[in-house]
């Protein structure tokens, strides 16, 4: 049974309260400039159908629901379970340069979220392996080739739970900006392959991860369902990069990872970050590898494969962009990022 609610730990609370002060799936909410407000009614309904997912329901007879709210103070007093959210939305066309990210606040207590039909992310762990995530900050990264613009896209959100308040429960519900994001000329998927164990025959290209669980990036796995799990574990993904990036000097970009990382391209080492023996900085140290001529295939299936060790606390990569970025543009961001800090408050306020 799970002490929530009403009634958290002290530690719990301070969390919470850290959490809301600005950091949340890696993202630092002062960085987040909302752009579409979508609090208010969405339309609603108990059960579970993989089918709500798709853009196409008609979801006219559905009930509506106040968002963010528990379900039970919109009429649905004790119900546990399977809930879905639907709601439609028009993104204007001006928007395609920016980084759009679906804030969904509080959720209780387990989620997944589906953009056109496509799922873009997920919090916890639902049945029969149920891990709530309850006190978690959902802020999912829309890939932008998913966006319709100036047209009429879905969002579906399945939510579970298990006890007490359930639903949407609080939160900067909405489509946020990221005004400071490095712009990534390549971003990966928000969703990879994950195991939490260690084999260096993980690393090959010809490794089959199919069995292997989801996982989010950038997320800790802690909020994937791995509480209290410190020690190895094992990220992959497959991509395809496009042809117009080949002849661009590319450069890894993965963040920030919780502890030390070792990452391989296509089976061959490409960089690492701290070690077992000294672990002090290297969870808060931004990764970007440099790339050579020849570690990449365009228009052709590319394996990426990450370990990570966590010694402590939250673990895995947590905090993004996550993909490739040309080594012009890659500098560029540092010395412009480096110049921003130099300023006085006044300048960067007239900025």
């Amino acid at each position: 049974m799970k002490i929530k609610k009403k009634y958290w730990s002290i530690s719990a609370l301070c969390l919470y309260l850290i959490v809301f002060a600005g950091i949340t799936n890696g993202q630092n909410q002062n960085d987040m400039r909302r752009l579409i407000n979508l609090k208010g009614e969405w339309k609603f309904s108990i059960g579970d159908n993989p089918d709500w997912a798709k853009p196409e329901l008609n979801d006219f007879d559905w009930e509506r629901i106040k968002v963010p709210n528990a379900w039970e103070n919109e009429g649905f007093n004790g119900y546990n379970g399977y809930a879905w959210y639907r709601k439609k939305i028009e993104i204007k066309g001006d928007l395609k340069a920016s980084s759009l990210y679906l804030s969904l606040g509080r959720i209780d207590d387990v989620d997944e979220v589906y953009f056109n039909g496509i799922k873009i992310g997920f919090t916890g762990k639902f049945p029969p392996i149920y891990q709530t995530a309850y006190y978690a900050l959902r802020l999912y990264k829309i890939p932008s080739e998913l966006i319709k613009y100036d047209k009429e896209n879905s969002i579906a959100v399945r939510v579970y739970d298990a006890e007490m308040d359930g639903g949407i429960l609080e939160g900067n519900i909405g489509i946020l900006e990221n005004i400071n994001e490095m712009n990534l000329d390549y971003s990966l998927p928000n969703i990879w392959k994950f195991s939490s164990s260690d084999n260096l025959t993980w690393k090959d290209i010809s490794y089959n991860d199919s069995l292997w669980e989801d996982i989010m990036v950038p997320m800790h796995w802690e909020d994937c369902g791995y509480k209290d799990y410190d020690g190895y574990g094992w990220y992959r993904i497959k991509f395809n990069l496009p042809s117009n990036l080949k002849n661009k000097n590319l450069v890894l970009v993965l963040g920030k990872i919780d502890d030390v990382d070792e990452t391989y391209l296509n089976g061959k080492f490409i960089g690492s970050t701290g070690s077992r023996d000294d672990m002090r900085q290297s969870y808060s140290q931004f990764r970007g590898y440099y790339l050579n001529a020849g570690d990449l295939k365009f228009d052709q299936e590319n394996v990426l494969a990450i370990r990570v060790y966590d010694g402590m606390q939250g673990g895995g990569i947590y905090e993004g962009p996550i993909g490739f970025i040309s080594q012009d543009k890659y500098t560029k961001f540092w010395r412009d990022r480096k110049s921003k800090s130099k300023k006085s408050f006044w300048d960067r306020f007239f900025d």
